[in-house]
């Protein structure tokens, strides 16, 4: 059954019916223009819900009016509003993402019908490893939608997510410690201090730890982040910044619960259907380090230079017990496996960018040239029972499962794997003012991607080099100061593996191309304090691997998937002294061309489904969220949210269906000075919901949280 009805469903040739939807929204700002004044954007980050300078997109400080592209800016005000501690709660403030488990072990979502696991970056360079992320030393967290090959390199589907770090500030003491209590045991304490040693010099620290249950059985977090930095002032065209991170985070292995007669199965959402003793059996360990240096110099006011080198290491100790069996709806049981998984990876990048203002041929423009060049190592074993079963009750799960079969350490699956990802790519990128309403963003980049793969055990070693060009291209109206409209067209490449060791069944296979195609709008209303943006999009990713019907050993290129979709956001300031952010996504994505089946866990068992036609997995067709908060005078504020997410298929099978939900969430705060009481009170109608699956299989789906109260103490000197 598809939850897709076929009239609802956007094609391209809805696109001029599209065009004259935003000549209308510019119809509407233009009557405005009366009233409204003319705005100066800052380079600065702006306070509030609403930035109105992103550095994601270009690689400096664009006004995210000037890009053709659609952006989602979520500031610190916002995720400290609402009581954000980890990417998922902080992602919930961005249309068009959905979220993916990632195995219980790492942030993993989906953007715009796409699954995104290593598009993930700080401060501009990749940050691929698998783990969950600390939002303490996070200034903001940007979100660049559609293919950003053109300045990032490969991956990049739905898009990418960049996290800008907090930075030493010169000339400035401050600091602010926080401590946050809460229902099911949630302890965390923060610490954010910031010292200058004369003119030229200052540090900064950002400190985290965090000790706290769940509302899943045996479920608990035990994480700390460390974060020093370091500014100088060589001179007043040179300054140094350095980084370092230490993180580490340790909790339960949670693939989550079972599908019965295609829904989540309808047990308690504190269910775990691991191992009776999980914190001994199924717990995650990662351990994150890098260090980052970056060095800027200004030549002249039209000609500058920044190079950023980043070295990064880490580790992954994964053991887990998963009802990833059949289940069975007469005998009401659900086949169970172990494994275990260890990672080691190290690697460096070194990006280096020349940003040139200049006017040439009577054109203004700010051209970007850059290098980027990388090399990361990954070893990687991986154990798995998958040559038998354990079956348990699918209502009362709980048992210790029995020893990992010593088959499955023979088989070749088991055979650890090191791995080498070597980066050397070229980019240019030209900003440029046509006339007076009318400006361009063009540009590309050459990379040259480099895998090799090789096994401790009998398996061969493989190799493959990729070599591909990205461009990008966008043209921008902006008949007034407070309106700008877009059209934009990008693409980008995924290699074989990208991230992961090689195969020998993959090996061969070309890149997989993404291709978007967008137009959209941004408007500044009441005079300047809220923001308007409309993207109509239509992403293509072409080439997809699929299994060769004539030979399942072998992966051919011949898969399609496309989404078609629109997405809007408001954030500011509205009459009244309120704060909002606001947004909305319907999402049209499947698979359009394949000659993939797959098979599902449900029974009956065996019958291969066929991917083609099939709706993409945790893709919902409508998503929207609201928030809201309101200046009461006095050092008093006050609001709350709603959280809206349409049904969504567990897997491409499209048999289970994770219901739709809306959760509402409640805010109130007292500031004064130097002290801030918050109270953050989520999902307050106790609504069982599912926020997250695999993706690829029908079981594995992880329940939300119930009603949680949250309550913070900062103290500011």
């Amino acid at each position: 059954m598809s939850l897709r009805p076929r009239a609802l469903r956007p094609r391209l040739r809805h696109l001029p019916l599209t065009a004259a939807a935003l000549a209308l929204l510019h119809c509407a700002a233009q009557a405005q223009n009366n009233t409204l004044k003319e705005i100066t954007v800052s380079t600065q980050q702006d306070a509030g819900y609403a930035p109105a300078t992103g550095s994601s997109a270009t690689k400096g400080s664009a006004p995210l009016r000037d890009i053709p592209q659609a952006v989602n800016v979520l500031p610190a005000q916002l995720l400290r509003d609402q009581g954000a501690t980890s990417m998922q709660d902080a992602l919930r403030n961005a249309p068009g993402i959905a979220f993916n488990h990632g195995d219980g072990q790492r942030d993993q979502v989906v953007i715009r019908g796409f699954s995104a696991i290593a598009d993930w970056f700080v401060d501009g360079v990749r940050d691929d490893a698998l783990y969950f992320r600390d939002l303490s030393d996070t200034e903001r967290i940007e979100v660049l939608k559609g293919p950003a090959a053109v300045l990032y390199g490969r991956g990049s589907s739905g898009g990418l997510i960049n996290r800008v770090t907090k930075k030493p500030v010169f000339g400035e003491s401050f600091g602010e410690v926080s401590l946050g209590v809460g229902s099911h045991d949630f302890k965390r304490a923060t610490a954010d201090l910031n010292a200058p040693f004369g003119e030229a010099m200052a540090f900064r620290l950002n400190v985290a730890r965090e000790k706290s249950g769940s509302y899943r059985d045996q479920q608990f977090i035990d994480r700390y982040s460390i974060a020093p930095s370091l500014a100088m002032k060589f001179s007043p065209q040179t300054d140094l910044l350095l980084q370092y991170t230490n993180a580490y985070d340790q909790r339960l292995t949670d693939f989550g619960i079972p599908a019965l007669n295609g829904r989540p199965v309808n047990v308690p959402i504190g269910t775990y259907y691991g191992s009776a003793f999980a914190k001994r059996d199924d717990t995650t360990t990662s351990k994150v380090q890098s260090f980052t240096a970056t060095l800027n110099h200004r030549f002249s006011d039209a000609l500058s230079l920044r190079n950023t080198t980043r070295y990064s290491s880490y580790h992954l100790d994964r053991y887990n017990t998963l009802p990833s069996g059949t289940t069975d709806p007469v005998r009401l049981t659900v086949g169970r496996t172990r494994g275990f998984v260890d990672r080691d990876e190290s690697g460096w990048f070194n990006q280096t960018d020349l940003t040139w203002r200049n006017e040439l041929g009577g054109f203004r423009q700010e051209w970007l040239v850059g290098a980027e060049f990388g090399v990361q190592d990954k070893r990687a074993s991986t154990v798995s029972s998958t040559t038998g079963f354990e079956r348990v009750s699918i209502l009362n799960p709980v048992a210790v499962p029995p020893p990992i079969p010593a088959a499955s350490y023979r088989a070749a699956s088991a055979i650890p794997s090191n791995s080498t990802f070597k980066t050397a790519a070229l980019y240019a990128q030209d900003q440029i003012t046509l006339a007076p309403q009318w400006k361009a963003l063009v540009g590309g980049r050459y990379d040259v991607f480099d895998q090799e793969t090789s096994f401790e055990r009998t398996l061969a070693p493989l190799a493959r080099t990729d070599r591909k060009f990205s461009p990008r291209a966008g043209l921008i109206w902006q008949p007034s100061d407070t309106q700008s409209y877009y059209v934009s067209y990008s693409r980008s490449f995924q290699p074989s593996a990208e991230t992961f060791a090689l195969s020998a069944s993959n090996t061969a296979n070309d890149p997989e191309i993404t291709v978007n195609k967008e137009i959209g709008a941004k408007l500044d209303l009441l005079d300047g304090a809220l923001n308007f943006t409309a993207a109509v999009f239509n992403l293509e990713r072409s080439g997809i691997k699929n299994s060769d019907p004539a030979n399942p050993a072998r992966q051919i290129n011949v898969g399609t998937q496309r989404t078609n979709g629109l997405e809007l956001t408001l954030a500011g300031k509205l009459p009244g002294r309120w704060d909002v952010s606001a947004g909305y996504a319907y999402l049209d994505g499947r698979m359009v061309k394949s000659v993939a089946t797959v098979n599902s866990f449900q029974l009956p068992i065996g019958a291969a489904i066929a991917v083609q036609g099939k709706v993409a997995p945790l893709t919902p067709r409508h998503s929207a969220f609201l928030w809201l908060m309101k200046d009461l005078g006095h050092g008093f504020s006050a609001g709350g949210g709603l959280n809206y997410m349409a049904a969504r298929f567990a897997s491409l099978t499209n048999l289970v269906t994770l219901p739709s939900y809306v959760t509402a969430d409640l805010a109130g705060s007292y500031k004064t000075q130097r002290y801030e009481l918050a109270l953050n009170l989520k999902n307050i109608a106790n609504k069982k919901h599912y926020i997250s699956a695999h993706g690829t299989v029908d079981n594995l789906i992880l329940p939300g949280p119930p009603r949680e109260l949250q309550v913070t103490l900062r103290a500011k000197f």
